[in-house]
Formats: C-alpha cells, structure tokens, sequence
C-alpha cells in the first residue's frame, strides 16, 4: 500500500503565528498524520515571524504570476517530527510587522484577498506540479477562508488529480470581497456563480471552496450540524445543507505532549491523578503571577481566550462583578485582547477589585498554561464555539470548565447538574443559554460543589 502524500494549507501554526485554534490544530494535527504513516507537507505564507526558518530553507518550487498576484517561491525545510514545512515566500505580501490578518491598528490589510489569494493559488499550483523532488500531493487539505480558494483554482483550472477538503474552524469568517477581486484573482468569469465563489453579488473565499470542495470537514459533530440552521450558519447555511452528504463533523483532539501536567516546563509545579495536591502550588502561583492574595481556600476561576462578546466575556465580566459586589469569597485569572470596550470593562472591574481580579491583556503562552494548571475552574461562555480546545486542556490538568452549551463545548463537556449522582460522570457544568443568568446559574453550581471537596474531586 503506497503512504498517502497530504498537502496541509494553513494561514496559522503554533509557535510561529498564532491568533486561535487554527494555530494550535496546524502544529498538532501534520504531524501525527505523518505518525499514522503520511507523508505530509505543510504549506503556509513567509511571515516575518518565520524569517529564522526562510533563511535556512531551500528552493522547491515556483508559483507563476497569476492576474495581479505575483510569482512566489516555495521554501522547504523539515520540521523535528519528519513534516516538510513549505514557505510561500512573498516579501510584498507577507513581510509586515503586526499579525496575519490585522495590521497594527486592527483594520483588515487592504490586500488581504491577494495575501491569500497567493497562498490557495500556490497551494493548487503544487497540486498539478508538484515539489523539485517529484513529491506530489494526493490530498489537499485546506484551512479556513484563507487557504478556501485552493479547490475553486482546482476546478477552474488545468485538472489535478488530488481529493480536496475544507476544514471550517469557524464559519463567521468567509473572506468577502469586492466582485472585482475575481480578476485580481485570475479567477474566470464562470467561476462567479451561485456554484463558485459568488456570494450577494461579491466574492467569497469560504463559499467558493465549500462549492468546489471534494469534502467539508467542521471541528466537532456538534458545530457540523449546527451550521446547516440559519442561527450559526452566517448565510451558509442552504450550501451546507445541500452539501450534507460530504460535510462530517470531525471533534479536535489537542496535543498531550504539549499540555501535560505531569512535564508542563511552563507551570510552577509537575501534577497529574496521584499528585493532585501539587496542582495548589500552581494555584499560589498564579495568585503571584497576577497580583492576586495567596489564599489555597478561595475558588479561583479563570479564563484564556480573544476579548470578545462571541467568547462570551461580557458574561464573564457580568458574573465577576455580581459575585464580587455580593461578597463572595472568589478569585478571577483573566488573559487576553479583543474588543476595547470589553478591555476597558475589564481593566475597569480590576482597578475596584484588585484583591479579586487578576487580568493581563495581551497574550503570555506561559501564563496561559499556569491558568490551565492554577484555575479551579475555567469559564467558557461563548456564544457559539465550533470546537474549542480550552475546555480540553483544562479537562487534562484537573481544572473543570463551566461553559455555555453550544459546538464542540456539546461534545466534550458531560455536565455536572447539581446532583450528587452526575458527579462521578460530570466533566465540567453547563448552561443552556448564553446569557448572564444563565452562566452565574452554572457558576453557583460549580461553586456549590467546589465546596464539597469529595465531589468536586470526581469531576
């Protein structure tokens, strides 16, 4: 049996470019493709956080100008774990400080359509020609809107022969355009129909490849079918639903090495089942971390993620202030960046509580995991979440999540209803509805049983 040859597109990979789980997924996912015996060939966009990488990769290919996106080089390199890592080298496109999507003042870069357009153009191109050495792809896997377009450049184009796949991590960004990006693009007028890229009379990256692709991919059963109704379907919902036949629901798995308790080297102190009582060193240290009182008696919860309302952190701000406002005895641990006003609501609540408050704005990998592993539990209210990973992490380090019931959060979490005999099932506790009634209702709940030592150590 021939190994399969996969080539994996992503705009995203841990620890070079991260803005979510695209990121973490990518530098997960290739390599244990290559475990199971793949032949795999990540390709992603030069950035400049990844010039260290470009100045030691060799040439293996060259993409031809196509429309206005200009020829490119590939690069290769071998990562540590055997994967080929392919560098779509385009300075012009890709050199800028700042990060993959957003510019320095948050706004869209002007050109994004070519900056992506040039990564699924490539990404076909190597599918028909293939690498210096004679490897050619026979699956493409594409990732999100940025790397979308690749199966449309399949269709209308010279034929290749490769099975093409779109992975949906999240369906609320499509890559929309102006209709006259098309020819920007290269792309043909045919391929401007309610069969390809067209979308309310503008072109769209996402709507293109879900079209044209051999098979849809969403992170979890649950967000698979979640996106066939009009609430989360973002306006995609008929395509997805005409496309059911070949859209599954594939849950994400995360990487144990990485997040593992028991040889963390970003935690205070290693833990796992039978040294459970190390996890508190974790917890007085992240009570240092953030300039929090060092208290091992105080529920301590935190939370990880994008400052946004579709995290859901204006429940999390709204249930902050109504239990600390009503006196109870609690601790938040609180990183990230997103919505200013959020920030603002936030850095505001901590300025009144400092003794009860712990935020950083920004992103800090290490302060990351030491929430994982110092939180007594994790808040996760989102409004919609297709998978989620962080509910995962904190299940692997004893740090149960209370979460909003929607996507993968479904999936994942068995949930804790306030009863005795769920405990010895129950994986985290959740709400049935993304609002503040709702999630102060779950949090009580695991407040309740955080006070229960017996039963909070089943879940």
């Amino acid at each position: 049996m021939s190994t399969l040859r996969v080539l994996y597109v992503t705009p995203e990979c841990t620890p070079w470019v991260k803005t979510g789980g695209l990121g973490d997924v990518s530098a997960a996912l290739p390599p244990e493709l290559a475990r199971l015996g793949c032949e795999v060939a990540l390709l992603i966009p030069a950035y400049r956080a990844m010039q260290a990488l470009t100045a030691g990769a060799s040439p293996v290919a060259e993409v031809p100008a196509h429309g206005e996106l200009p020829a490119c080089r590939v690069l290769q390199t071998r990562l540590k774990n055997g994967v080929r890592l392919l560098l779509l080298d385009a300075p012009a496109l890709y050199d800028r400080e700042a990060g993959p999507y957003l510019d320095a003042t948050g706004r869209d870069w002007p050109d994004n359509a070519l900056r992506f357009g040039a990564l699924s153009h490539a990404a076909a191109h190597l599918c028909r020609a293939g690498l210096a050495d004679g490897w050619l792809p026979q699956v493409l896997h594409c990732h999100d809107w940025p790397a979308a377009l690749a199966p449309v450049y399949l269709r209308y184009g010279p034929p290749a022969e490769v099975a093409s796949i779109v992975t949906i991590h999240n369906l609320a960004f499509q890559g929309i355009f102006p209709a006259q990006t098309l020819h920007a693009l290269g792309l043909p007028e045919s391929s401007f129909t309610l069969d390809g890229v067209e979308y309310w009379g503008q072109v769209s990256f996402l709507k293109g490849g879900l079209a044209c692709a051999d098979a849809i991919t969403a992170v979890s059963p649950n967000y698979a079918r979640e996106i066939q109704d009009k609430e989360l379907g973002f306006g995609l919902d008929g395509l997805l639903h005409a496309r059911r036949a070949v859209l599954y629901g594939i849950l994400n798995g995360i990487d144990i090495q990485t997040w593992n308790p028991a040889d963390d080297p970003l935690i205070a102190a290693p833990y796992d089942s039978d040294r459970l009582e190390a996890k508190a060193l974790n917890k007085l240290a992240l009570q240092k971390r953030l300039g929090l009182p060092q208290d091992e008696a105080v529920p301590l919860l935190g939370s990880v993620g994008r400052i946004t309302l579709q995290k859901g952190f204006d429940l999390i701000a709204e249930v902050a202030e109504t239990l600390v406002h009503g006196g109870t005895p609690v601790q938040f641990a609180l990183l990230g960046s997103g919505s200013l006003e959020l920030e603002n609501r936030l850095l505001a609540l901590q300025a009144a509580h400092p003794r009860a408050i712990g935020l950083k704005i920004g992103f800090d990998e290490k302060l990351a995991h030491l929430i994982e592993a110092g939180a007594d539990m994790f808040l996760m209210p989102s409004r919609f979440e297709p998978c989620g990973l962080n509910q995962m992490y904190s299940q692997r380090y004893g740090t149960p999540p209370v979460a909003n019931a929607t996507g993968g959060l479904v999936d994942t979490i068995e949930d804790y209803d306030g009863t005795p005999e769920s405990a010895a099932q129950a994986t985290g506790c959740l709400c049935r509805e993304a609002s503040p009634e709702a999630f102060l209702a779950a949090v009580r709940r695991a407040l309740d049983c955080y006070a229960d030592k017996k039963l909070w150590r089943q879940l």
